[in-house]
């Protein structure tokens, strides 16, 4: 059980709108506060020092942290469940790991022997591995950084970590622990992973010795024997003391990975350990002076494209809209569709990990239902246990998001109406698998499939009266405004094609029906051509009164489809707005065009012709016949989850809303997100097509 302290004088008595029960420590950065939430559930929040909040520097490492954690699979790490800023400092919010740290438990129990030092070493080794696969590099692996919870040991505090293919420090100063940082990092030189398996390995030294590798008197002299001396590698023996010394090689080429050390760990005793291989012709000797670093090693998986960009003076906020001069009228915006595989080294190390558990950690599941049919992704199912969703605390409101690294489907952007300002406000994805960030002025904002780029429709016309959507690259930063439609016509953004290479907005027009009654309706629609920055202006041919339902992607992501005859039946377009055929009598779209087509394109659901509240069609794109119909306790049906599952909004209770996976028996499988019924809010889940369709 880990010290818990009476909060001071000048602590908060809430912070992030949950209640603190004490401190659980304090260091560098700031203050980690225990929390618990409404039900009682234990937090961590880590609220960076009042000193440091004006510092760029400072503010930057330290939201990296939740960006960084949120990318990671969340087994043998702290989820991060949230982040904000309060008092003008941000905090972090995580799940609270019950366990002394290593450091710690040396210090009280001394240091570790036999099966409990090889369970450590296996557990801290699966978390780094995990953490690698996310295309992360920590760089402060330390034993006060390992904690020993109940289920096993967890590799915790993301500070000063980074992405794989970063190139600087932020600060271009070192940082870390001397006491385990690798040469290279002392230098100044980039850092890989490599850099983490030598802090790993000095951390096991601790471990069994209760004291580091190269000793940790005076940072000077620490440094000395970093750079110059070998490691004193105390009582190890054995396999650990070859892995170790492996990993504590001044050259970071020659290291083994986090992947090539577990495999050795779990490798049956006896059997003849086959050297390390490294993918590349062997670096030359480590060097001390100054000049290029020593060349890493390429890792076994590279990171991934929505890894976040490097921090430094040229990145910022996403910019806003240019200066514009009228204002528009406010509108509600369409959205939509991201796929996030696990590889098959992920799903060993969860294995591995899941083989260390001792008691299963408390997390919040879903309802009694959701555990009856387990969910079909379209890919090989695993034959391990089915992992828990982390729960995540999203922020502009009591908004629990619930995911998965296996998700075929991911939320990317997500609005919530204000009734204080009595207008809705954007949240939008920071990185597929990053925080939230609040988009105050905009209409619209849209994440595109791959995480890169970001389109945002702002609150204004062009000073010479044009609607436009800018499209922002946020691996390089440049932007691109492209006009749409003159005032008093407006083009709201529907979605992005799977690609990321086009955008589909919808031109709206103000009408008013025979009543008087303000209404719209959508006399064409917008295809964007992102590389080009060019926008395709399409109005359907005069004659017929323009539909009153936005226009969505066709199968082909090639024309679109709209509604006709009532809302009964699905037409499609060209890319001309040519119409190619009609489907008749399908019944109603409980979300209209947007996610109708399944990722394939192979089919599309609707609420059935005359059935029930419930009551689903699924339809053949091709040829238009029904190929399946069932119910569900689904209230409205949003999108597709994968090939043969839908995801909705379910009324759990009288106060809970919930978006569910439901599958074609009917049944709902797991929960994606909940929120409180009188929150409105209007989600934007991201899908790619299954491989191979």
């Amino acid at each position: 059980m880990p010290s818990i302290a009476p909060l001071r004088p000048g602590d908060p008595r809430r912070l992030a709108g949950l209640e603190l029960a004490g401190r659980l420590g304090e260091g560098g950065q700031g203050v980690v506060y225990l929390a618990r939430d409404a039900s009682g559930t234990p937090l961590a929040v880590k609220w960076l020092r009042h000193d440091l909040a004006a510092d760029r520097v400072s503010v930057e490492r330290f939201l990296r942290e939740a960006q960084v954690a949120q990318q990671i699979a969340p087994f043998c790490t702290a989820a991060v469940l949230g982040s904000g800023v309060e008092q003008e400092r941000p905090y972090i919010i995580s799940e609270f790991i019950e366990g002394p740290s290593l450091q710690r438990i040396v210090q009280e129990e001394g240091p570790r022997a036999g099966a409990s030092l090889h369970r450590l070493a296996i557990g801290t080794a699966t978390a780094l591995a995990a953490i690698h696969q996310a295309g992360i590099v920590h760089r402060d692996v330390k034993p006060a950084n390992v904690i020993l919870g109940a289920d096993g040991p967890r590799v915790i505090d993301f500070g000063i970590a980074r992405a794989l293919d970063a190139t600087s420090t932020i600060s271009g100063m070192p940082v870390g622990t001397p006491s385990y940082m690798p040469p290279e990092q002392i230098l100044g030189h980039p850092v890989g992973a490599s850099a983490d398996m030598f802090s790993w390995a000095g951390t096991m030294v601790y471990a069994a010795s209760g004291r580091a590798p190269f000793g940790s008197d005076t940072m000077p002299a620490v440094i000395n024997r970093v750079l110059n001396n070998p490691p004193d590698l105390g009582v190890l023996d054995g396999p650990l003391h070859e892995l170790v010394a492996a990993c504590l090689d001044k050259d970071p080429a020659r290291r083994p990975t986090a992947e090539q050390v577990l495999m050795r760990l779990i490798q049956q005793p006896g059997q003849p350990a086959a050297p390390f291989r490294q993918p590349g012709p062997p670096a030359p000797p480590f060097r001390q002076q100054p000049g290029p670093p020593a060349a890493q090693p390429p890792f076994q998986q590279p990171p991934p494209p929505w890894a976040p960009p490097p921090q430094g003076p040229q990145s910022g906020p996403v910019p806003g809209p240019m200066p514009m001069s009228t204002g528009l009228p406010p509108r509600r915006r369409s959205r939509a569709p991201v796929i996030v595989g696990v590889t098959a080294a992920v799903t060993l190390l969860l294995l591995t990990c899941v083989a260390l558990v001792v008691t299963q950690r408390k997390t919040t599941t879903a309802s009694s239902r959701a555990t009856t049919t387990p969910t079909a992704t379209g890919r090989t199912p695993s034959t391990g246990p089915t992992p828990t969703p982390v729960r995540k605390r999203l922020p502009g409101g009591t908004i629990d998001l619930y995911e998965l690294p296996t998700d075929p489907v991911t939320l990317t952007s997500y609005e919530v109406y204000d009734k204080r300002s009595d207008d809705w406000v954007d949240y939008a994805r920071q990185s597929l698998r990053g925080g939230f960030k609040k988009y105050a002025g905009n209409w619209e904002t849209l994440v595109s499939p791959d995480g890169r780029r970001i389109a945002t429709r702002g609150r204004k016309y062009t000073a010479d009266g044009y609607d436009s959507v800018i499209v922002t690259d946020r691996g390089t930063g440049a932007t691109s405004t492209v006009k749409t439609v003159r005032k008093p016509l407006i083009s709201s953004i529907r979605s992005w094609s799977r690609d990321g290479s086009k955008l589909l907005l919808n031109i709206e027009k103000e009408t008013k029906d025979t009543r008087g009654k303000e209404d719209w309706v959508y006399p064409g629609f917008v295809l964007v051509d992102v590389a080009e920055a060019k926008a395709g202006v399409v109005r359907l041919p005069g004659g017929a009164a323009p539909p009153d339902t936005g226009f969505g992607w066709d199968p082909g992501q090639r024309g679109v489809v709209n509604l006709y005859g009532s809302g009964k039946g699905l037409r499609f377009y060209d890319a001309a707005g040519r119409t190619v055929r009609d489907v008749p009598s399908v019944g109603s779209l409980a979300s209209g065009t947007q996610d109708l087509f399944s990722p394939s394109g192979k089919t599309f659901v609707t609420n059935c012709p005359g059935g029930d509240d419930g009551d689903h069609c699924v339809w053949d794109s091709d040829t238009g016949k029904r190929v399946r119909q069932f119910t569900s306790d689904c209230d409205k049906v949003l999108g597709w989850y994968d090939e043969t599952h839908l995801y909705c909004w379910e009324q759990d209770n009288a106060s809970t809303d919930q978006i569910q996976v439901v599958g074609f028996d009917g049944r709902l499988v797991r929960k994606l997100l909940e929120v409180p019924d009188n929150l409105d809010f209007s989600p934007v889940f991201t899908v790619n097509p299954v491989k191979g369709d």
